[in-house]
């Protein structure tokens, strides 16, 4: 019976489907049956052995919850106790002192189940905290790679801003002369002359694409001054789903919009983002496959709204995830790798988060979250 009840215990904790409630109960009902099984069958109450129940009451007092712990623990001292009328019953007298001791060995059983459940439930309750502070520190740390990451697109920004003012005025004189000359050159050569008329044609083409260029880096790098005033999302939404109607008919690619009614009214500066709008729901509707659906969610957050731009395309390599924001990177043949950047860059200055959820094969979910009040600032480590 001992080597049984030595089995038992180190079967347990390593059997995978005993390790549930019910397992449990099942084990310590066992070992239960053994022990009481050995103190019959070596002397019953006489037995010395009495002291193997403390098994079952440890083995509750660490697994089960109170009730559990409570109840094995008084079934332990009535297994014991009910040797006591067995006995008389087969005419044994006890005397008193050995009736205060069977008294004082089932007390030991109740005074050992009682202080392992306590020192269990403590180290229950520490394990807890310790996984509380554990997940803690993990969202900490992740706010901090967050921050430290925003802060250092911030500077990328900042460097590259400079960079760019200066090469853009540089660049807008000599376009423009180029552009002038071809203009002249055209005017003043012999019409039948077609493939000079030509080239001219596309010197002035292209001097007027790098000027386009050139106006979107020193939007990039000219500072923002925010004109806030109160605008609904949902409408501002619906301005750029409308305004984009065309490529949508071109792509194959529906909008499905799914906004909550309880949305707050947020201080935008209305022209920038709808420019932020438009340039991730224009993202997800080029990302999607022709006869799909790109969905945009609309909700309240803990004093902020959410917009979630859902698209089916297939998804972003994760080793460009933590680059689509910088500037002048792009996946795209013809992209300049701004339209993301800018975008980054004017959710900051309205104090609002622009993250990316992404999964290789099934699409990606752009995330801004806007606070509802110019009082909420940043919130970037949310």
């Amino acid at each position: 019976m001992l080597a049984a009840l030595a089995l038992i215990q180190l079967a347990e904790g390593r059997i995978s489907a005993l390790n549930i409630p019910r397992g449990n109960v099942i084990l310590i009902a066992l070992k239960l049956v053994i022990a009481f099984l050995l103190i019959g069958v070596t002397g019953g109450v006489l037995s010395s052995y009495y002291l193997i129940l403390i098994v079952p009451v440890v083995s509750a007092a660490t697994t089960l919850g109170w009730a559990g712990a409570g109840v094995f623990t008084l079934l332990s001292g009535l297994a014991y106790g009910a040797f006591v009328p067995v006995a008389m019953g087969f005419g044994y007298d006890f005397p008193r002192d050995l009736l205060r001791e069977i008294v004082l060995r089932i007390f030991l059983l109740f005074l050992v189940g009682y202080l392992t459940y306590r020192l269990a439930e403590s180290n229950r309750t520490e394990a807890r905290h310790a996984q509380e502070t554990a997940e803690k520190l993990a969202q900490a740390n992740e706010d901090l790679q967050r921050a430290e990451e925003q802060v250092r697109r911030g500077e990328r920004l900042a460097a590259l801003g400079q960079l760019t003012a200066g090469l853009a005025h540089e660049l807008r004189n000599p376009m423009g002369t180029i552009k002038a000359s071809a203009e002249l050159l055209a005017a003043k050569v012999a019409p039948e002359n077609e493939v000079v008329r030509e080239l001219a044609g596309y010197v002035s083409t292209e001097v007027d694409r790098t000027n386009s260029l050139i106006t979107r880096f020193l939007e990039f790098a000219r500072p923002l001054k925010l004109r806030l005033q109160p605008v609904s999302v949902n409408d501002l939404i619906d301005q750029v789903v409308a305004r984009l109607s065309r490529l949508q008919a071109e792509r194959l690619v529906g909008v499905h919009k799914n906004f909550a009614p309880d949305i707050p009214i947020c201080p935008l500066d209305s022209e920038l983002m709808e420019r932020v709008l438009a340039n991730l729901v224009q993202n997800a509707i080029e990302a999607s496959p022709p006869h799909s659906a790109v969905t945009i969610k609309t909700r309240s957050v803990a004093g902020a709204v959410e917009i979630s731009i859902i698209d089916r395309g297939d998804g972003i390599d994760p080793e460009h995830r933590q680059q689509i924001f910088n500037p002048f990177f792009t996946t795209k043949p013809n992209g300049v790798g701004l339209g993301l950047a800018i975008a980054a860059r004017i959710a900051a200055e309205h104090g609002a988060l622009l993250t990316v959820d992404t999964e290789l094969g099934k699409g990606s979910i752009f995330q801004l979250l806007i606070p509802a009040s110019s009082s909420s600032g940043t919130l970037s480590s949310m």
